[in-house]
């Protein structure tokens, strides 16, 4: 019988690292756990998180709800989350003192509104578990020591050090799916997931700053099916973003990467209403104002500057008045209005918020336990996974689950 204790590194020191540590330290206080962070910043992406407020998890306590936000990892989380979901993130966060607020739109930030908060309860947490943090400690690679054994990891500093579980979560880094890769599993490619359009369009570019909730959206790639969503939009000085398209985004991720982000957007700008009722919206301001300017008389719900671009675009000048408008242009109009066509041609990035779509393959994961179905002893958790979620506290979210079921699992000496 081995009365050792347990032996466990933990590579990685985002989210899911120190999550994972500190469950596993706290399902077994005889177990050592170590946590390996190359750069000298652990958290680093925690604390830049949501604008420096770091936007913790959704408010969407139903797993069946909640894995609809995630285009890639659905069905592996949705017995994951049944374990644990954002309700026992924010219990747990609660219990160290740290409450969560939840805003209109269901992310839930630290009431202190600074991500420095989550970071300090984290590491005191990890602290009080007894984890041993070593910072600026890069990782080369990772053997295995033998079938039945642990495993070798060799750091940049030419020391090695021996573990009995390994707690692979180092987010998109190449090192994680270089490790990760050696040791047996495949990786799906990693692909930019979360990110905005850009348009080359200079008209609609000069009006950056505008926004408008909500609007449909519909994705043309490659003659594949069309991708959609309904949200918010804001017009930026390269083109669009808002969480409309980030969400997009995320679900077109791939088939995006594959067109080299060449592709067609239609924009329904009055999602709330049918074609025909746009058309009589329209008819009725002809009716009402014949003499008056088309480009200040709208009678549709939308910024005054984007009608106007919206009234050039359906071939409508500045001068031109309802009376004289033909049912060609009243036509052209009211398809700009409801399906205006916008080519994508590159994408631009989401603040310094970087997700990754890609990761090991889920099928080689026990969602059980996040233990490997290759490598007895070696776990995974968040990013390096190929899950990925939509804006909105989604992609902390698996962090924390995956993280804290792996932690779990690893301290069992059972």
């Amino acid at each position: 019988m081995n009365l050792l204790p347990l032996n466990i590194v933990v590579i990685g020191g985002g989210a899911a690292g120190f999550f994972g540590a500190i469950a596993c330290a706290q399902a077994n206080p005889h177990a050592r756990v170590t946590l390996l962070e190359a750069s000298r910043q652990p958290l680093a992406k925690v604390l830049i998180s949501g604008g420096g407020r770091c936007n913790v998890t959704h408010a969407c306590f139903e797993p069946e709800r909640l894995v609809q936000n995630y285009p890639r990892g659905a069905k592996a989380l949705l017995s994951a989350f049944t374990r644990f979901q954002a309700k026992d993130t924010a219990a747990w966060f609660a219990q160290r003192g740290v409450y969560l607020n939840i805003e209109a739109d269901g992310r839930m930030f630290p009431v202190t509104n600074t991500s420095e908060t989550i970071v300090e309860c984290l590491i005191k947490t990890a602290a009080i578990a007894g984890v041993e943090l070593r910072i600026g400690t890069p990782v080369v690679s990772v053997k295995r020591t033998s079938p039945a054994a642990g495993f070798e990891i060799s750091l940049k500093s030419g020391e090695t050090k021996n573990c009995d579980r390994l707690l692979l979560a180092t987010g998109s880094s190449l090192i994680g799916y270089k490790i990760a890769r050696e040791l047996g599993h495949q990786i799906e490619p990693p692909v930019p997931s979360l990110f905005t359009f850009n348009i080359p369009d200079p008209k609609l570019r000069a009006l950056a700053g505008i926004s408008v909730n909500p609007v449909q959206l519909r994705l043309s790639v490659g003659g594949k099916s069309p991708l959609q969503q309904t949200g918010p939009l804001l017009i930026t000085h390269w083109g669009l973003s808002g969480p409309a398209v980030l969400k997009l985004s995320a679900w077109g991720a791939r088939v995006l990467h594959e067109s080299r982000y060449q592709a067609k957007l239609l924009i329904n700008w009055l999602p709330d209403l049918q074609q025909e009722q746009v058309r009589q919206k329209l008819l009725a301001v002809k009716q009402e104002w014949p003499q008056k300017a088309i480009a200040l008389h709208r009678g549709i719900d939308l910024p005054h500057r984007l009608w106007q671009y919206i009234i050039a675009r359906a071939e409508i000048t500045t001068e031109d008045r309802w009376a004289g408008l033909p049912n060609k242009k009243l036509n052209q109009l009211v398809l700009e209005l409801t399906q205006g066509e916008y080519l994508i041609s590159g994408k631009g990035a989401f603040k310094e918020e970087f997700v990754t779509c890609g990761g090991v393959k889920l099928k080689e994961v026990n969602f059980k336990t996040l233990e490997s179905r290759l490598v007895p002893g070696l776990y995974f958790a968040g990013e390096i996974l190929d899950i990925d979620g939509v804006t909105g506290g989604f992609n902390f979210q698996s962090a924390w689950t995956t993280a804290y079921l792996a932690g779990k699992a690893m301290g069992n000496i059972d």
